[in-house]
């Protein structure tokens, strides 16, 4: 199946590496976080990738340009310049006469160990036009419970006490283009929310590793998996 990355905005949580660089383009290990997350997708046998640039697109187009041939020789990577102030729907707006009926989708700063060949077959099997893999985004602090003043239950970090979050890996008809009604359109915003009132939105719950790489902490901690051979998306 298709896949789109979408790599094309500023990064600014990142200011550290993306003031040189596109956040899709900082560096896990040896090689930018989007090398990683194209790996992965090879993993399980797609081959054909659009990346929807914008900061610094030339950068990726270079990069990948001279890289290409790492991935096999039935991979394709196209890059496409979608905007520098493109919002992530208009970015999928702009790749319209690029798109099969059918795609998966995700940003260009996450890792996961998500199953791609289960999302691919949940959403076939439901039959929505979307579906979005749903993780527990990494607990970074631990939680108190209170009642009446006195603390009832004091816990260590546990990703269940923080709910399902969006994790990207989506899987997408074309269809939801028509949900998107300008290139100033957040994926995130207006489109979802009408997908879900439609009941045209379906979940993947996935319950295993996810991780993004929004601060220079996620880097490091990104880089140490790395380091450790630990890397849980190389497993």
């Amino acid at each position: 199946m298709q896949v789109v990355l979408l790599a094309g905005g500023l990064g600014t949580r990142l200011a550290e590496e993306t003031d040189t660089r596109p956040k899709p383009m900082v560096n896990i290990g040896p090689i930018p976080i989007l090398h990683h997350i194209i790996n992965y997708f090879v993993k399980f046998n797609h081959s054909h990738f659009l990346i929807a640039g914008g900061y610094k697109v030339e950068m990726i187009s270079e990069y990948f340009s001279n890289y290409a041939d790492t991935f096999g020789p039935l991979v394709t990577i196209k890059v496409i310049d979608t905007g520098l102030e493109t919002a992530t729907g208009g970015r999928l707006l702009r790749l319209r006469p690029h798109l099969d009926s059918e795609f998966l989708m995700t940003y260009g700063d996450g890792l996961s160990n998500v199953d791609l060949g289960k999302v691919v077959s949940y959403h076939r099997t439901h039959q929505r036009l979307a579906t979005v893999t749903a993780v527990r985004p990494p607990a970074r602090f631990g939680t108190i419970r209170i009642q009446n003043g006195v603390v009832t239950s004091f816990s260590e970090k546990d990703p269940q006490d923080v709910g399902w979050i969006n994790g990207g890996f989506f899987c997408l008809n074309s269809k939801v283009l028509d949900y998107i009604p300008s290139f100033e359109t957040s994926f995130e915003g207006l489109p979802l929310k009408t997908l879900v009132e439609a009941e045209e939105l379906r979940a993947f719950e996935h319950e295993g590793w996810w991780h993004p790489m929004d601060t220079l902490r996620d880097k490091r901690e990104l880089e140490k998996l790395w380091e450790t051979d630990r890397a849980p998306w190389l497993v």
